[in-house]
């Protein structure tokens, strides 16, 4: 059997794990990054041999297989590894994917949600643990979905009642803790990032992002490091069988 590893989905090259990473390697972990969205029938792991999956954010739907024909493997892959109860993290469209895997269901933003917005915390888990009841982070979605059956809600915003929620080994986050400065930076080089923007608009929200660090840095460290933590266990556990 290949070396245990988690692999990580990404959908374009500008959506990366960032501290998601930073923490897997701190944990010693072998990774692997593929983008298969486009791919029809993609050649992916089995599930049982997966020390974790993570599914990045991206632009598109998480619904669109016409285009992105990706995305039903994807799911089916989410599927699986829940159902052989491996650690898995969705980040904004992998949020989107894994509810959607999980029973729950897509749905058009009344009113989107872009750059640092506060989301009220309503539950916590071993790995998710409250500091105050509302946190200042990044979001970037115009799509959101159902709380799926079985799952607990963990955080919601006044625009999105579903942004973070645990069932089982699996944790999806609709915002963006993963996103450290330099990415950031990298995002506001993209035109379908900021599509109509205006400069003030973007200086505007650079200067939030950066006064929103010290906040998010703690936030990110605990949930990403608890996630590679359960990695960690997993790929001991594949190494021994």
């Amino acid at each position: 059997m290949a070396k245990p590893r988690v692999l990580i989905v990404q959908h374009v090259d500008w959506e990366k794990p960032g501290r998601i990473l930073d923490n897997l390697q701190e944990c010693g972990l072998d990774t692997e990054i593929t983008n298969i969205v486009d791919e029809k029938k993609p050649k992916l792991p089995r599930s049982r041999e997966l020390a974790g999956l993570v599914i990045m954010g991206g632009p598109m739907s998480a619904d669109d297989y016409a285009h992105h024909p990706g995305l039903k493997a994807e799911t089916k892959l989410a599927k699986a590894a829940m159902a052989a109860n491996k650690p898995i993290l969705g980040i904004c469209l992998g949020h989107q994917i894994l509810a959607r895997a999980l029973g729950g269901t897509l749905m058009r933003d009344q009113e989107p949600e872009y750059g640092m917005g506060p989301i009220r915390w309503v539950g916590q888990d071993d790995d998710v643990a409250m500091w105050s009841k509302n946190t200042d982070v990044l979001h970037w979605h115009a799509d959101q979905v159902t709380l799926p059956p079985g799952a607990k809600l963990l955080a919601r915003s006044q625009a999105t009642k579903v942004q973070a929620f645990r069932l089982g080994s699996a944790l999806g986050l609709q915002f963006h803790l993963e996103v450290t400065a330099p990415i950031f930076e990298e995002w506001m080089q993209v035109p379908s990032m900021v599509g109509t923007m205006k400069k003030s608009k973007i200086a505007k929200m650079r200067e939030e992002f950066i006064n929103g660090m010290p906040q998010m840095q703690p936030l990110a460290d605990a949930i990403f490091s608890a996630f590679a933590a359960r990695c960690s266990t997993q790929a001991a556990q594949l190494a021994a069988a």
